[in-house]
């Protein structure tokens, strides 16, 4: 699927350790390794980051950044040094159930609303802000686009959506916005929209680069 997703012009891929997130430690390194080596673009990485050990052996790998969310909510100081430490590799994975962080896989859920604690972070050398609002997220009923307007406003860095981009109006929407970029996948699968359609409806230069990885996961 890497392989087939950069034929049709993917220029980044987003990876989600699903099993990773859950059980607080990367489970499929494999096939991380597997995508990274199959494809010349850069890939990020989220689920079950949560060690400095484990962000080396991820880098490691070539991949070009990670998502970190749980440990930034429950131990920002950590996140701060690791921000400091890998400037420009760490995104902020902010998931959030009606305004408010949701941790551990989205298992829990904080009494932290999403724009404060990106907030927190607003001095850090973040590469980005992820914003995913789980009840959008593969519901195929479009973004919450408010809450993307106010993550932007709430922070000067990047901010990517994720969850529920659906139509080529919807990226077109948050293009609009403007947020940096967004991250599709079921739509993509379900055939709701077409990666050329969605990079179509997104116009040049929507989304940051990725810095580039060791070896073969080097970036465009």
């Amino acid at each position: 699927m890497a392989r087939h997703w950069v034929a049709l012009g993917a220029q980044h891929l987003h990876l989600v350790d699903l099993d990773g997130a859950r059980q607080g430690e990367p489970c499929n390194l494999d096939a991380v390794r597997a995508i990274v080596g199959a494809v010349p673009v850069p890939c990020e990485l989220g689920g079950g980051i949560r060690s400095e050990a484990i962000i080396r052996q991820l880098l490691d790998l070539g991949l070009g950044r990670l998502v970190i969310g749980t440990l930034a909510l429950s131990q920002p100081d950590w996140f701060r040094r690791m921000c400091r430490q890998f400037p420009g590799r760490l995104a902020l994975g902010i998931d959030a159930r009606d305004g408010w962080v949701a941790s551990e896989g989205w298992l829990a859920t904080s009494r932290v609303t999403a724009a404060d604690l990106a907030r927190q972070f607003a001095g850090e050398p973040l590469a980005a802000v992820i914003y995913t609002d789980i009840a959008a997220d593969g519901m195929l009923a479009g973004p919450n686009f408010e809450a993307l307007v106010r993550m932007q406003e709430a922070v000067a860095r990047p901010v990517i959506a994720s969850g529920g981009v659906t139509t080529r109006a919807d990226v077109a929407r948050l293009a609009a916005i403007p947020v940096a970029g967004c991250i599709i996948g079921r739509a993509l699968y379900e055939g709701t929209l077409t990666l050329p359609d969605a990079l179509a409806a997104a116009g040049p230069d929507v989304s940051p680069p990725l810095p580039p990885g060791e070896g073969r996961g080097e970036g465009i």
